[in-house]
């Protein structure tokens, strides 16, 4: 029976992968496939399939076959055609657009970025008179100053340049905003509300809660620590200023970003505090994944905090369930849903990137990790938080080289020095709110609690990102990041044969 389970895996394994890699091949290259001759493959690969059902290499190898061309067609359907009635059609013109503000407004330090959902698109006369009026489909992201500032539903009548994303340097501008389903940007000249309220209930509901949140953080916490708080209970970032660049010397940037990296880490050190508290484990599991399913409601569940919940979920899965082979099928199960829902996640999305490779490694490098440190005693979670910081930094190293081609030397030691005190923090902070709603002077004097514990970590990263060795430049190419997973792919397994034999 084990061993026919075993093989199911591998089989469902392996369609999981063609997609995977299907789309990645998209991804990269933009072939422009026509969509006839892919569906007449589908036709063929179907016929073949009933023919040769009975033979069981042919049929996975056509069902194989299925799956990659049904990533390449995936990919395919996300891209717009470019008719009168989508936004690509009217590229390079100055237009008038009425849209609505269809996602949570990305608020910074040099102003405000905007992804709206355009339902018409007018021409202006000479005597102001707005004609030619088009219904149209398309979304289109614009940056915008500080003040005036708009909310998620509110409609706007924007005159602007539409234009067409371009790579900057190495880095594809386009296919960054194509995960948002973004394909145009608006270089706006005027902006003018026309209506408000015009999103969907249960997103508008939970902005308006987290503005009067971040109106208490303000009024309770002065700035950075402000948003320092703000970006630990929900991932905001806006107002960190020079701090942002200090996290990201010492390579703790994670900490204020909801990501699965944070919430993984975060899970474990709260699954070691339960066993400190006697609650059971099963109990346990449930009460943790009940709290993360609030977070992410509570940090506005966009894609990004739902992925990372998931991610932080499987860990917490391992750990119940205590069998990888099956949590493996989990997580290829996850990248196939995640890339059929957007397929530039897979290789256009580097929070996706760091999130599944930084669970990967708790999953698969934490238990040896511990078990080369089993003779070190816990204490209060500390050894936990360390090994699971360096899983995921041991994991996610060299896609990081990759990507950002910096290394911070100082990475492990300060995620040491701060990780044990976050959720106290945390914790302390969602008390400090919750008062102040109640009777605000007790909030006051609580939060110099959680502002110490703040200022310790800002002290902490301030002094090792002043370290002239930090940081280096360093980065890697694509074939050396790919042979150091297969080295890390290698290790793993010979750990795992040398556990069997014993």
């Amino acid at each position: 029976m084990s061993k026919l389970l075993n093989s199911k895996s591998k089989t469902f394994f392996m369609f999981c992968f063609s997609f995977l890699l299907s789309v990645a091949f998209q991804s990269i290259y933009d072939s422009h496939f026509d969509k006839f001759y892919l569906y007449l493959i589908f036709f063929v690969l179907l016929f073949l399939l009933v023919i040769f059902w009975q033979n069981k290499k042919t049929r996975f190898v056509l069902l194989c076959c299925l799956f990659f061309s049904l990533g390449i067609w995936r990919y395919l359907v996300t891209i717009p055609n470019n008719n009168q009635n989508n936004l690509l059609f009217y590229l390079g013109e100055n237009k008038i657009v009425e849209a609505v503000v269809s996602a949570e407004p990305d608020i910074r330090l040099d102003g405000v970025r905007y992804i709206l959902s355009v339902e018409n698109i007018y021409d202006q006369n000479n005597k102001n008179f707005f004609i030619n009026k088009t219904e149209v489909k398309g979304k289109v992201y614009l940056k915008h100053s500080l003040y005036p500032r708009y909310n998620y539903g509110d409609k706007l009548k924007v005159a602007c340049t539409l234009q067409k994303p371009e790579p900057v340097e190495s880095f594809r501008y386009d296919k960054y905003l194509a995960r948002y389903d973004v394909f145009v940007v608006c270089m706006p000249s005027s902006i003018e509300r026309i209506a408000i309220n015009q999103g969907k209930w249960f997103f508008s509901k939970i902005f308006a809660f987290k503005s009067s949140i971040a109106s208490k953080i303000n009024i309770i916490w002065h700035e950075p620590y402000a948003s320092f708080m703000a970006g630990l209970l929900y991932g905001y970032r806006g107002g960190l200023g020079e701090l942002n660049e200090l996290f990201s010397r010492t390579g703790v940037t994670h900490i204020v970003a909801i990501s699965g990296y944070n919430i993984t880490i975060v899970s474990s050190i709260l699954i070691s505090l339960c066993t400190y508290l006697y609650i059971p484990r099963k109990k346990a599991f449930y009460l943790i994944v009940f709290g993360i399913i609030t977070f992410v409601i509570f940090a506005g569940a966009s894609a990004s905090v739902v992925r990372a919940g998931i991610m932080g979920i499987i860990v917490l899965l391992t750990k119940q369930i205590g069998r990888k082979a099956h949590i493996a099928n989990v997580l290829i199960l996850t990248a196939f849903i995640m890339a059929l829902q957007n397929p530039y996640v897979l290789i256009w999305d580097a929070g996706f990137q760091l999130s599944f490779i930084s669970t990967l490694g708790l999953v698969y490098l934490s238990p040896i990790l511990e078990r080369k440190f089993q003779k070190i005693p816990e204490f209060f979670g500390i050894k936990a938080s360390l090994l699971t910081t360096i899983s995921a930094i041991v994991a996610t190293l060299p896609l990081i080289l990759y990507q950002f081609n910096r290394l911070s030397i100082v990475a492990p030691v300060v995620n040491i020095l701060i990780l044990w005190i976050l959720p106290w923090i945390m914790f302390s902070g969602f008390f400090v709110l919750v008062f102040s709603f109640i009777f605000a002077p007790v909030a006051e004097v609580l939060s110099w609690l959680s502002f110490v514990a703040m200022k310790y970590i800002v002290v902490v990263v301030t002094f090792f990102s002043n370290l002239h060795f930090a940081t280096i430049d360093l980065s890697i190419p694509l074939w050396l990041m790919i042979t150091l997973y297969l080295l890390l792919v290698f290790y793993i397994k010979k750990f795992d044969k040398k556990i069997i034999k014993r």
